[in-house]
């Protein structure tokens, strides 16, 4: 996709719920910027596709940001087509409130959750855990010992995720209120991982919960306490500059 002389077009999309989309757009837009052959879009959401689509990447950053059908048949073919995705932290959620004020996850849009190769449906309390590499030899990882982290431990429903290379482990019950509260398995949990489809792929990384004073509004009107878990490890900031590579096509 990439080629047009020195310049690189990418798309970054940041936006949705309950979450400091600025601290984490500016975040980006740093890491973004320190090649100079990025040159970036933004969007809240998916719907400037002409734009995306002739974009080299698209990187994401969303929470409950769901595309329409034809959003998400554009954005497929994209990645089909020969497209590389760094999507981060909540690209692959859908979240609704039950009567009785439970968080639903419902699978609503199968297609957009195949592409970017699971789906979002709960995680326990804001947590200290171990991320460990699954494939230590892989270069987007190489070199980067089990480091340990405080986040959102993302409990995901899978799509056949092509390769691993970061993982943790949960065996216990989600955070009071969600739906689909028991995890009781000793299988890994993908933290991060590569998904293909056609000539392209998607890079997803779960990590990178962030949340300031207003975030919650209209639930609170002000929230307790500043979160930046994943952002405060220098592990978390070397994996982004690495996916970003990775979707330029800078890895050389």
């Amino acid at each position: 996709m990439a080629g047009k002389g020195a310049r690189i077009d990418g798309y970054l999309v940041v936006g949705g719920l309950y979450h400091d989309l600025d601290f984490a757009r500016l975040e980006l837009l740093k890491l973004l910027n320190e090649d100079e052959r990025l040159r970036i879009r933004i969007g809240e959401d998916y719907s400037d596709l002409d734009t995306i689509t002739k974009a080299d990447f698209l990187m994401s950053f969303t929470v409950d940001v769901l595309p329409t059908d034809v959003q998400q048949a554009r954005l497929e073919q994209y990645i089909s087509d020969g497209g590389r995705w760094f999507a981060l932290h909540g690209t692959n959620s859908i979240i609704e409130w039950t009567p009785e004020g439970k968080v639903a996850t419902p699978r609503k849009a199968p297609a957009f959750m195949r592409l970017l190769g699971s789906q979002f449906i709960a995680h326990p309390p804001i947590m200290e855990f171990d991320v460990i590499p699954s494939r230590p030899d892989h270069p987007l990882v190489a070199g980067i010992d089990t480091f340990r982290t405080s986040d959102e431990l993302y409990l995901s429903e899978l799509h056949d995720p092509d390769e691993v290379l970061l993982h943790c482990h949960y065996n216990g019950k989600a955070q009071d209120g969600f739906v689909e509260e028991d995890w009781h398995s000793d299988e890994p949990r993908p933290v991060m991982y590569i998904k293909r489809t056609g000539d392209g792929e998607v890079l997803y990384l779960t990590l990178g919960h962030c949340r300031g004073k207003y975030d919650m509004q209209p639930l609170m009107k002000e929230y307790p306490h500043i979160e930046r878990c994943s952002w405060e490890t220098p592990e978390y900031y070397e994996l982004l500059r690495r996916g970003i590579r990775w979707a330029a096509r800078l890895e050389a």
